[in-house]
């Protein structure tokens, strides 16, 4: 008991102090639009997703998030808009973002390129009873009386993301590069000044390749996020049959294996889930991860004078 919660310890003070700080996400294909408000409006239609994931099943305050967001075109101003709502809980934090997103949008070459910017609102707090060494050796402490562990607290801070993201016809090719968290906004705890929330910075590049059987095609893709002092990278591999059935690998370097599998029906609603079988030391204290979404994008069709409807392709 005493080793997990050693261990649980560390990993909270890596999360909350040095590491990346925005959670960690391995269906990144269908999760563009949080960390990049340039793919507002790239799918020239309205969709809307629910993701949800359950991280180190079986660890005691392991993360579990869940995100909404929402985007759509408005041609006639050659634009996107979007929302994010996410919920993050880590052990004895919480967090809750809520921004909209704008993305204008440009025609290049055979695609669309979307500039755009996120703004809203982080809320974080942090609540919940610590357990100290003495405490679990049934010594009475006040773990407040060391000013290195904050009391709750709940702050609400200023928002801003940026990015740019482009998408060829037919998604022959697209990619991305965006930031998030751009003011780097600071706490103030009781026991002083400290970093808040770091500037992360993200890439994504990816493509579909069709097979000499047009029913089958490939997905590859690569993503990367940093926070300018860790980096963490990730390379995916998708196999899709009739733009309808995926399943695919990803090597997250040095954490996990991912499995994933998806559908998407006639309605174009697509069901995704993902298991990540982590390869690092975790692997002794969880059961790995899960992932599960959901999407439904659609158009709204315009009748013409002899009645007959129009609509567009797209993922």
């Amino acid at each position: 008991m005493r080793k997990l919660i050693s261990l649980w310890i560390l990993v909270f003070v890596s999360f909350c102090l040095f590491a990346q700080q925005d959670p960690q996400v391995s269906l990144n294909k269908y999760n563009l639009l949080p960390v990049n408000p340039g793919f507002a409006g790239s799918n020239e239609a309205i969709c809307v997703s629910l993701l949800y994931r359950q991280q180190w099943i079986g660890f005691e305050g392991a993360p579990k998030t869940m995100i909404f967001s929402g985007d759509m075109t408005i041609p006639s101003i050659s634009s996107g808009v979007g929302i994010n709502i996410l919920n993050d809980n880590l052990g004895f934090e919480k967090n809750i973002l809520l921004n909209l997103a704008y993305a204008y949008r440009l025609k290049v070459g055979e695609g669309s390129l979307g500039l755009g910017l996120g703004l809203g609102f982080l809320n974080k707090s942090l609540d919940g009873e610590w357990i100290t060494p003495d405490k679990l050796n049934g010594i009475s402490q006040n773990p407040y009386d060391d000013p290195a562990i904050p009391h709750s607290e709940n702050k609400y801070v200023f928002d801003a993301n940026f990015g740019a993201f482009y998408r060829s016809k037919e998604d022959k090719i697209y990619g991305g590069i965006s930031s998030t968290h751009l003011t780097q906004p600071d706490l103030k705890y009781e026991t002083g000044k400290m970093p808040f929330v770091a500037r992360h910075y993200y890439i994504i590049a990816g493509s579909f390749i069709e097979l000499p059987d047009k029913n089958w095609g490939l997905w590859p893709s690569a993503f990367m996020k940093s926070d300018g002092k860790t980096n963490q990278y990730d390379i995916n591999l998708m196999v899709e049959y009739r733009r309808q059935f995926r399943a695919g690998l990803s090597y997250r370097f040095g954490d996990a294996i991912v499995a994933m599998v998806g559908f998407t029906t006639q309605s174009n609603i697509t069901f995704a889930i993902a298991y990540d079988l982590t390869i690092s030391k975790l692997k002794s204290y969880e059961s790995g991860s899960v992932e599960f979404l959901a999407k439904y994008c659609f158009t709204i069709a315009k009748v013409d004078t002899r009645g007959k409807y129009g609509s567009v392709r797209f993922l």
